[in-house]
């Protein structure tokens, strides 16, 4: 399967705003688009004119690579989210903040969701006390997420946790902490997304 495998902070870098990609480090002076916030590449430093369709390009760019999702699998979300009733942008990324592998960071673990993403993978949840290691599986309103506990024994969920006692749970998460679980209480709504992100140039790129 195809994926991007080049460094993280060259996406941020790219997309000129912080994609919060490798966890802490995004929040210290270590942070790439700190220390140097141009585009990569010979003709970063240049000045550039941005038409229509590189602005729409760019939000949808940016879209992606914050939650971490390859081109045609966002391509299908939005497929799906415009046949829905409502608004198509809202129900993109109602859908997007669905995933498992979303849940498992808003929820605490991971300090990325690269990094929840693969925990996911390595088939360290369950989902209603069943195995689940797909992290595009889409929760829905009273699923109910939670780490093995085999898994929340090791050291490596227990520092995870620590690391992020203070990141806020969404409104449509009941997070316990202490046991590592989580409960779908509500629908996410476009509210839940605490990241700048015009859905409305995405919805205009993909329909035409």
């Amino acid at each position: 399967m195809a994926k991007y495998t080049g460094p993280a902070c060259r996406q941020c870098r790219r997309e000129g705003t912080k994609l919060f990609l490798k966890g802490e480090r995004c929040f210290t002076d270590k942070c790439a688009l700190t220390r140097r916030a141009v585009i990569p590449g010979q003709h970063g430093m240049g000045r550039r004119m941005t038409k229509e369709y590189g602005t729409q390009l760019r939000e949808k760019q940016k879209a992606k690579r914050y939650y971490g999702i390859l081109e045609k699998q966002f391509r299908n979300y939005f497929e799906k989210a415009f046949k829905q009733e409502g608004m198509a942008g809202d129900n993109l990324l109602i859908m997007v903040e669905r995933r498992l592998d979303n849940v498992a960071y808003r929820m605490g673990i991971g300090e990325s969701r690269r990094e929840a993403r693969q925990l996911v993978r390595h088939g360290h949840f369950t989902v209603n006390g069943r195995n689940a290691n797909i992290p595009s599986m889409l929760v829905k309103p009273g699923d109910v997420i939670a780490v093995k506990d085999k898994s929340k024994a090791t050291e490596k969920f227990k520092t995870l946790i620590e690391n992020t006692a203070s990141r806020a749970v969404p409104a449509w998460l009941e997070a316990d902490k202490e046991n590592f679980t989580a409960k779908v209480v509500s629908m996410p709504t476009r509210d839940s997304v605490d990241f700048e992100i015009e859905e409305h140039l995405i919805v205009e790129l993909y329909s035409k």
